[in-house]
């Protein structure tokens, strides 16, 4: 069935809103903080100064949460908040339980976005009508400040996990995600199941999902030149797409993933396509794989799961395996420098429920300089944030028309949970909150083959 969200190639955006964030926020005042608070509890308390750095230690990081929570309710917006529709919270949305409807029913009332979604979540509030519409508005109705939930999460889950990433961390992660049913992935992704953003090539007409994708595996194996008898790598590589795509082009793919699911229809997908016997779909973590050298290295939308405490010492494992004339590419969902308080309770979400442990999800300096560090030098890097979310606009109305599927088989909570996760992405993708940025390299060695790439720069070309 047909939906309005088949007609654009990139959801419209009605009510852009530039909201309160780190244009006015001071980090000499949170580091003034953190410092003063503890002196100020010794001197209180009537401690000995030499107890000080000992209780600056246990208050830092409540202090950092308590001024972040206390500052996002009084920041102002980076702009006047122009053109919004001004309807009360009833407009958009019903509550089904009578102390959140004594809360927050009032007109003139603003609900905490995360006290909004884990309560959509659990049908104790019903949206009315298009879940992307309501969003798209969301700044009339919701208010997008730290709630309890979201600093428990933050202080006792996500510090914890980003400072630790185990095997074992990532497996149970991994596979709890990706080994959920390849149903429930095929109802958004469609048949060739691609977790990761789809290129345009037009905005002038719409493309399919699936012109997109194979409009990125074109992409990707013509950045890195791949030619027939590469031995080529792919590093969280999914349901395989990419590995078979490079196959068929005569290379030889080795493909890699955590979820057993994933790479048994890897697999599948490479004996029908006939290239099975240069395909090979490995289960394991990226850290346990053979050396051995490869041609060309790919890493989708991958490397957020390493983690931003190992991130520089896979950067070092990929090189290792790389060869020396060899290219790295790697795709990589970012942030915007320039963050606004919303991009927060947004990351917040996806730490929690989406892809918990891909806190190395990060703006583009900081991929750079990692990549230089490990001795990678950047050929080139592009920013695809309007082809994420043209890609999830287009899983967003798969979703939809596989909505009476998905309840009957995983229930209203998980169809609502990826409901309100691909109805924001399209919308913070769009407005640049979060991006994918597509960056090839290769060795900083002398020797490297360098006029290799011009006759791919288009701007010598006339």
């Amino acid at each position: 069935m047909a939906s309005k969200h088949d007609i654009h190639p990139v959801a419209p955006a009605p009510f852009p809103v530039e909201g309160p964030g780190n244009a006015f926020f001071s980090n000499s005042r949170l580091a003034l903080t953190i410092l003063a608070v503890p002196l100020v509890l010794v001197v209180l308390v009537g401690l000995p100064l030499s107890l000080y750095p000992f209780v600056a230690l246990l208050t830092a990081l409540p202090s950092f949460a308590a001024y972040n929570v206390w500052y996002c309710h009084v920041a102002p917006p980076i702009r006047p908040q122009k053109g919004l529709p001004g309807a009360p919270l009833d407009t958009y949305m019903e509550f089904k339980d009578k102390d959140l409807a004594a809360a927050y029913g009032q007109p003139t009332a603003k609900i905490p976005i995360e006290i909004f979604f884990e309560n959509y979540f659990e049908q104790k509030i019903d949206v009315k009508g298009d879940l992307l519409d309501v969003l798209e508005a969301r700044h009339d109705w919701a208010r997008f400040v730290w709630s309890w939930g979201q600093v428990s999460f933050f202080l006792t889950q996500w510090i914890p996990e980003t400072l630790w990433h185990s095997k074992k961390q990532d497996e149970d992660q991994v596979r709890e995600h990706y080994d959920r049913g390849d149903d429930f992935y095929e109802a958004f992704l469609g048949p060739m199941m691609v977790y990761t953003s789809g290129v345009m090539t037009t905005t002038d007409s719409r493309e399919t999902l699936e012109e997109m994708q194979q409009n990125k595996l074109n992409m990707i194996t013509k950045k890195i030149n791949l030619k027939p008898g590469d031995r080529m790598l792919d590093i969280g590589c999914g349901w395989g797409t990419l590995a078979v795509h490079g196959a068929k082009q005569g290379a030889n793919a080795t493909g890699l993933t955590l979820a057993k699911k994933q790479a048994a229809w890897g697999m599948g997908k490479a004996a029908e396509a006939g290239v099975a016997d240069r395909v090979n779909i490995l289960c394991m973590d990226y850290r346990d794989l053979p050396k051995e050298k490869f041609d060309k290295i790919t890493c989708v939308e991958m490397a957020e799961h390493v983690g931003v405490l190992r991130f520089q010492t896979f950067l070092l494992q990929v090189r290792e395996m790389l060869e020396d004339d060899g290219v790295f590419y790697i795709q990589v969902a970012g942030l915007r420098r320039s963050w606004q308080y919303e991009d927060l309770m947004w990351g917040l979400f996806m730490a929690k429920y989406i892809f918990p442990g891909a806190d190395a999800s990060t703006p583009l300096n900081w991929f750079i300089e990692q990549l230089e560090r490990a001795g990678f030098e950047i050929q080139s890097t592009e920013t695809l944030g309007v082809h994420y979310s043209a890609t999830i606009y287009r899983w967003y109305s798969n979703w939809l028309k596989n909505k009476d599927t998905i309840i009957d088989k995983y229930g209203v909570r998980w169809f609502r949970i990826w409901e309100y996760f691909l109805a924001y992405s399209t919308i913070v993708a769009r407005q640049g909150s979060a991006t994918v940025f597509s960056i090839v390299c290769h060795k900083n060695l002398n020797s490297f083959t360098r006029q290799q790439w011009v006759p791919r720069q288009k701007w010598v070309q006339g």
